[in-house]
């Protein structure tokens, strides 16, 4: 597929929903981190896992749910297509190859026609891809659309980036313990971006 990105394609392309005009962009590593990827045989062999504090063991154990990050987001994307019924959609669902135009500028595109765009950072997720992508979309709208983006990461992720990011582009930045807390934190603001533009205190995206 070649050609301009534009509100109408992505609402074409994602199924029925109560609010098919409200988008929200969910960014987020596709795959898992698991530590058995980076470290040689010999390394594991040296580690007892069961020795280790719960979260090390959760990156050594997290062999079989290489897509556990992904599926993370495939479930709060279904949450929130159903309450408060909003188009949820996550860049695999417009179906843009990045032959045609790469990840960074599809990730900017969909942020432009976007009423919200969250970056969900999980503890497990390999999110170093997801930071380069969100870097990319802050540098370019994060003057003409920064009220309409968050972050939300899990409690035990740390990131240099994050902590720069709201320093330098005053991003609004959440953290969550559970799913439930990550679902009731997006539809917080996603009603909130919502009664903005009612308001007439953020535009209305036709």
């Amino acid at each position: 597929m070649t050609g301009e990105i534009t509100r109408d394609l992505i609402v074409e392309r994602l199924g029925h929903v109560k609010y098919d005009r409200f988008l929200f962009y969910l960014m987020g590593p596709y795959k898992s981190f698991n530590l058995n990827y980076v470290l040689s045989e010999e390394e594991r062999r040296e580690i007892d896992v069961d020795d280790l504090p719960g979260p090390l063991r959760r990156l050594f154990r997290n062999k079989t749910d290489i897509d556990a990050a992904q599926a993370l987001l495939r479930r709060v994307q279904g949450e929130l297509r159903v309450t408060p019924g909003i188009n949820a959609f996550l860049a695999l669902d417009v179906g843009v190859d990045t032959d045609d135009v790469d990840a960074a500028t599809q990730s900017i595109e969909y942020t432009k026609c976007s009423n919200a765009t969250a970056f969900v950072l999980p503890f497990l997720g390999h999110n170093f891809g997801v930071g380069e992508e969100a870097g990319s979309v802050l540098e370019a709208l994060s003057e003409t659309h920064g009220d309409r983006l968050v972050f939300v990461h899990e409690d035990d992720v740390t990131s240099a980036m994050i902590r720069s990011a709201r320093v330098r582009w005053d991003l609004r930045v959440e953290t969550y313990e559970t799913e439930a807390d990550l679902v009731r934190t997006l539809r917080f603001f996603a009603g909130g971006i919502m009664q903005q533009e009612r308001r007439g205190e953020l535009s209305r995206l036709e």
